[in-house]
């Protein structure tokens, strides 16, 4: 019986081999005009749609970390994001909301959407990337708090299953003071809330 630990055996054949018996299989020709080249394009799409396992985030936010005296509510708000549901490999899709509060120090703000990226492109569900934006946040930078939501769309809940076109997941993560002190938390949810931008 296999371990839990064992990594999984890789056949010989590329990436393009598989996705070339995969349309064989899905009952298409590979040598058709229009999918000849399609297991590169593939290739290519996946390696970019899975960069962030080849990233390290720590040291993406290590890299901007900057003192300050400033100790209120930073907010980085209606982030794009999109990544690949790790179920079906379809994409999900819509809008990060992050807010820290300082303790000290704070991070440069392009490197909270590059976080956002990082983890995004990987397989992933929306609660894992929700709690992983979060922790990473509260571990490098050790504010008084992090506020992540994240509102998004499964292509997997809209093309097949349920094919519900409408419907949005909302899921949160608070620590430090955005869970303990209710304030914290309401004064977040309120600004994000609102949609009167710059």
């Amino acid at each position: 019986m296999k371990q839990a630990t064992e990594s999984p055996t890789i056949t010989t054949a590329t990436f393009e081999d598989l996705v070339r018996e995969m349309v064989v299989r899905l009952g298409e020709d590979p040598a058709r005009e229009g999918l000849v080249r399609t297991p590169e394009r593939v290739h290519k799409a996946f390696e970019f749609l899975t960069k962030g396992y080849r990233e390290d985030p720590e040291a993406l936010l290590k890299g901007a970390l900057f003192t300050v005296s400033y100790d209120e509510m930073v907010i980085v708000k209606d982030i794009e994001m999109f990544s690949l549901c790790e179920h079906h490999m379809l994409p999900f899709f819509g809008k990060v909301h992050v807010a820290y509060i300082p303790n000290g120090k704070v991070i440069g703000l392009s490197k909270i959407p590059r976080l956002i990226e990082l983890f995004s492109r990987r397989l992933q569900i929306q609660e894992r990337l929700t709690t992983q934006i979060a922790e990473t946040i509260q571990k490098v930078i050790e504010p008084q708090g992090v506020g992540v939501v994240i509102e998004a769309r499964h292509l997997c809940m809209m093309m097949r299953g349920v094919e519900k076109q409408h419907s949005a997941a909302v899921t949160s993560s608070m620590l430090g003071c955005f869970r303990e002190e209710e304030e914290t938390r309401s004064e977040f949810l309120s600004l994000i809330r609102n949609r009167n931008g710059v």
